[in-house]
């Protein structure tokens, strides 16, 4: 009985398609759903989906035919939306493991480009997780290299918020070489990717910034008492700090990204709030001058009364 199902067309209604429990993708444009609704209602589904068919018991005793979507959930959504009540499908004999269900959806997201990074990234670490794949192994399913599976998979390596941005496309692919090359620097990395979403920063801006992290880094190294001053100065403040020593004395460069970021920061540098200069040394902080009073009084002024646009042209100062 199965020969005869196998691989045939037939006209199902939509009602009785259930999703694809291993459909890879979770993201799916709306506007891009509903231009392909449009063209559904003009020209029909050109491409049949992809189903299994079984039989189920219904609670009276008798049998009711049920079809799982294997492939097209994207085809079978738009057709939801133009108002058709069948859409064509070619039905499968029923039998297929939930491995081929879900390389099957994975083969033909990829090949239709329909996957984002993170939701291709997902798919590929279940072949890994539940099923055993190798990287070469998924590479030779779905047309790329191993290298290309690899560095996909690293992408989970981000933080949520992070994929979150990616999936839905606040950052790119690309932006996820720098910000994987301060996956040891959480801090760095957090505020790498809040300069490559509030700045509109571009790939190779992102991938100096980042690189020359990690160049500081490493000189840094060679002084330790630098980096831990440095660290603590990023831990108390919320952003990051560059400390940049000099023959004699130096300077401290603090990233900033609003007015409101502005303001704290200011506070933050105040006496009223943990100060600088408390992380450096357990003295107590002398009382500062009346003439400093007013400096720290006026500029906390000035933050509050700048116009937006000139607080957002400036996104780091100095001390």
């Amino acid at each position: 009985m199965s020969e005869i199902y196998n691989d045939a067309i037939f006209w199902i209604e939509v009602n009785k398609i259930h999703p694809n429990p291993y459909q890879p993708r979770r993201e799916f444009d709306q506007m891009a759903l509903k231009s392909l609704a449009d063209s559904i209602r003009q020209y029909g589904v050109l491409q049949a989906l992809v189903v299994t068919r079984k039989e189920v018991e219904k609670p009276d005793g008798g049998l009711a035919t049920e079809y799982e979507l294997i492939a097209g959930e994207r085809r079978l959504r738009a057709a939801k939306l133009a108002g058709l009540t069948q859409v064509p499908a070619q039905v499968r004999n029923g039998e297929e493991t939930d491995l081929m269900k879900l390389e099957l959806a994975i083969i033909e997201n990829i090949q239709r480009e329909d996957l984002n990074a993170v939701d291709r990234a997902r798919a590929f670490d279940r072949l890994v997780k539940e099923f055993g794949f190798k990287h070469a192994d998924i590479g030779k399913k779905v047309g790329k290299s191993r290298e290309y599976v690899s560095n996909t998979l690293r992408i989970l390596m981000l933080p949520e918020p992070i994929l979150q941005a990616l999936a839905e496309g606040k950052i790119n692919e690309g932006h996820t070489r720098p910000l994987m090359m301060l996956t040891d620097r959480p801090q760095e990395q957090e505020t790498l990717f809040k300069e490559i979403v509030f700045k509109k920063m571009n790939v190779r801006e992102a991938e100096s910034i980042a690189r020359k992290i990690a160049f500081e880094r490493a000189r840094k190294l060679m002084d330790p008492d630098l980096v831990d001053l440095e660290d603590k100065f990023k831990e108390t403040l919320g952003t990051r700090v560059r400390i940049e020593k000099k023959d004699e004395g130096g300077k401290i460069t603090i990233d900033f990204f609003s007015k409101d970021d502005l303001v704290a920061l200011l506070q933050k540098l105040s006496l009223q709030e943990t100060a600088p200069r408390n992380i450096v040394s357990t003295e107590k902080p002398a009382e500062p001058t009346e003439e400093e009073k007013i400096i720290m009084a006026e500029g906390a002024k000035e933050a509050m009364e700048a116009p937006e646009e000139d607080l957002y042209s400036v996104k780091n100062f100095s001390i």
